[in-house]
C-alpha cells in the first residue's frame, strides 16, 4: 500500500519549518486560524517557501465566515491565486457555495482552470453544503483533486463513518481528505475506519508572547488577551503523529 501522506493546518513560517523537519509531506499554509483559516501575505508564503521543502497548500479565502462570496471578493481570490503560483506554491485550496447551500460549479471550475497545473483542494465547505454526496459529485465535476471533510459533522470523529462512504463514492476520481479533530491517539482509528490514505491535521499550541510591557485592557485582536498569544506546530509533535501513523 501506498504510505499515508500527513498534511499540516499552519499558519507561520515557524510551524512550516517543524512540520518539514517533523516529517510531514503537506502543509496547508494559513492565516487566521482562530476563523478557520484565511488567505496567508504573500510575504508568509514567500518566507515558507525559501525555508521548507515539504508541499505548500497555500489557502485562499478572503475573510472569515461563510463561503457565499461577492464578485469583488471572487476576483481577489483570482489574483491571490496568481500570486500563490508565482511564489511557488504547490497547490491551492479553496471552497465555494451557492445561497441555497449547493457548490458554486461555475466559480470552483474557473478557479481550478486558473490554479492549474497545481492541484486544488476542497476545503470544508463542503461540511456545510446542504447534501455532502450530492457536493461530493459536483467537486469531482469542477477538477478539483482532493476534498478536505469531517463528514459534515463539527469532528471527524462523529463523521468518520460518513467520510468512509464518501471515499468509497469517490473512488479513483477525487482524493477524499479526513480532517479536524484528529490527533496522536485517534489518527489510527480515523484511519482505519475511513479507509483514506491522506489526513488532515492541525497540532498549533498557544504560545504567550515575548512582550514584558503589555496593556491588556486594549485588545488589538478583538478578543482581549490574544494579541499576547501565537498559535504554532511544535516539530516533536508532528514527529510523533509520523511515527504514529507509519507504525
Amino acid at each position: 500500500m501506498e504510505p499515508i501522506k500527513l498534511e499540516m493546518c499552519i499558519e507561520s513560517v515557524e510551524s512550516a519549518v517543524a512540520a518539514d523537519l517533523g516529517g510531514a509531506q503537506r502543509v496547508e499554509l494559513c492565516a487566521n486560524l482562530l476563523e478557520g483559516g484565511t488567505t496567508p501575505s504573500a510575504g508568509t508564503i514567500a518566507a515558507a517557501r525559501a525555508r521548507v521543502k515539504l508541499g505548500i497548500q497555500v489557502m485562499i479565502r478572503p475573510r472569515g465566515g461563510d463561503f457565499l462570496y461577492t464578485d469583488a471578493e471572487f476576483e481577489a481570490m483570482q489574483h491571490d491565486i496568481r500570486v500563490a503560483k508565482d511564489l511557488g506554491a504547490d497547490g491551492i485550496v479553496f471552497g465555494l457555495l451557492n445561497a441555497d447551500g449547493t457548490v458554486d460549479r461555475e466559480r470552483t471550475s474557473r478557479l481550478v482552470e486558473l490554479a492549474a497545473p497545481l492541484p486544488v483542494t476542497f476545503h470544508r465547505a463542503i461540511d456545510v453544503s446542504r447534501d455532502l454526496m450530492e457536493a461530493l459529485e459536483t467537486v469531482i465535476a469542477t477538477g478539483c483533486a482532493r476534498v478536505l471533510t469531517s463528514g459534515g459533522e463539527p469532528s471527524v470523529v462523529d463523521g468518520a463513518e460518513v467520510v468512509a462512504r464518501m471515499v468509497r463514492a469517490a473512488g479513483d476520481r477525487i482524493l477524499v481528505m479526513p480532517g479536524c479533530g484528529i490527533t496522536t491517539g485517534n489518527v489510527r482509528s480515523i484511519l482505519a475506519t475511513t479507509g483514506a490514505h491522506e489526513v488532515h491535521v492541525a497540532l498549533e499550541e498557544p504560545l504567550p508572547s515575548g512582550m514584558t510591557y503589555r496593556k491588556p485592557e486594549i485588545p488589538m485582536g478583538g478578543v482581549e488577551g490574544r494579541e499576547y498569544l501565537r498559535f504554532l506546530t511544535a516539530q516533536a509533535a508532528v514527529a510523533e503523529l509520523v511515527a504514529t501513523i507509519s507504525g
